[in-house]
């Protein structure tokens, strides 16, 4: 009797096991990380955080891929201060994009506090989505303030027509450049000017903009990113240079599960048309600064086009394929 009560409950174990696997769980990696920037590369999904340490201990970045949103793979240190020679301290909020079979990562460094500091914004290349990836240029790509806009916080986006842009900013303050074809630099917009503010109301900080439907969904963090208020709002426009009008929140704490819930990105899986958006969040109960998760929650839209609010969870999602 005793042997058929351990086998049913070796049973009982295993089927919660294979249960658990059929979603992805929050967290969806183990270890402190931030700001995730996800995105599919060759039918497989990729999550490019931030090392959430301390800026002297925050000097590297690793990689996590997964075939189906529940299994991940990590590939470390994939670019570290010892590839950029001008960063020091402080390498955060990576974006990354693939273009004629090179792979191009932006990414904050020093955290300059004003013109006269070194570091900025800069971008570093590699042949495969887990690097080892090279410094582009041997220097910051922005390097200064422009309107406000702490250079930090940088996503690339391609548009329809194949041009890059390059949006940014800290500060409370944001702007686009339009990036050359060759990432080294950036083309002036009409009269001149080379970068645009593009400031929502109640922007602070880590922009994010996707397309859906002709329309451009631009979407960015409030509140502080140490404390239980960050969340994430958005916009809806029918151009990338705006006006980018605040519509609501996408996403915000529930102290039930967890709080300070924000700094995003959003995965488009084109097979299933499932979005996905991967953010990081803080334990309830937890002090420490740096202690925050990336999690993967699913996005929905509602008839008018409009996103649902997200409901944070344990669970996260369901398996997806690519």
């Amino acid at each position: 009797m005793n042997l058929l009560r351990s086998l049913a409950v070796s049973l009982a174990l295993a089927a919660s096991a294979a249960g658990q696997e059929k979603t992805s769980g929050n967290p969806i990696f183990e270890g402190w990380y931030a700001d995730p920037e996800g995105i599919i590369f060759d039918k497989e999904y990729w999550v490019y955080p931030t090392f959430s340490a301390p800026y002297g201990e925050q000097t590297h970045f690793d990689a996590f891929s997964s075939p189906d949103l529940v299994k991940w793979t990590k590939h470390s240190k994939i670019l570290d201060t010892g590839d950029i020679k001008w960063a020091k301290r402080a390498m955060w909020a990576p974006s990354i994009i693939e273009k004629d079979r090179k792979y191009y990562l932006f990414f904050s460094a020093n955290d300059i506090q004003n013109d006269n500091q070194a570091g900025g914004i800069g971008v570093a290349v590699a042949n495969k989505p887990d690097g080892p990836f090279k410094d582009l240029l041997g220097k910051p790509l922005i390097d200064k303030f422009h309107h406000g806009a702490q250079p930090i916080d940088g996503f690339v986006f391609r548009d329809d027509d194949g041009s890059y842009y390059f949006i940014y900013g800290g500060w409370r303050h944001c702007n686009i450049a339009k990036l050359k074809p060759d990432f080294t630099g950036f083309i002036p917009f009409e009269g001149g000017e080379i970068f645009k503010s593009i400031t929502p109301e109640g922007y602070v900080e880590g922009p994010f903009v996707f397309k859906k439907n002709g329309k451009y969904y631009f979407m960015w963090s409030e509140g502080g990113w140490t404390g239980p208020d960050y969340k994430v709002a958005y916009a809806i426009s029918d151009t990338l240079m705006g006006p980018h009008k605040r519509i609501g929140l996408v996403l915000q704490q529930n102290f039930d599960i967890a709080n300070g819930a924000g700094h995003h990105s959003v995965i488009h899986n084109k097979k299933s048309d499932n979005y996905y958006i991967v953010y990081h969040r803080r334990p309830n109960g937890d002090t420490d600064g740096n202690h925050r998760a990336t999690c993967i929650e699913k996005m929905e839209f509602d008839a008018d086009g409009k996103i649902k609010p997200v409901t944070i969870t344990k669970e996260g999602v369901p398996a997806d394929k690519p």
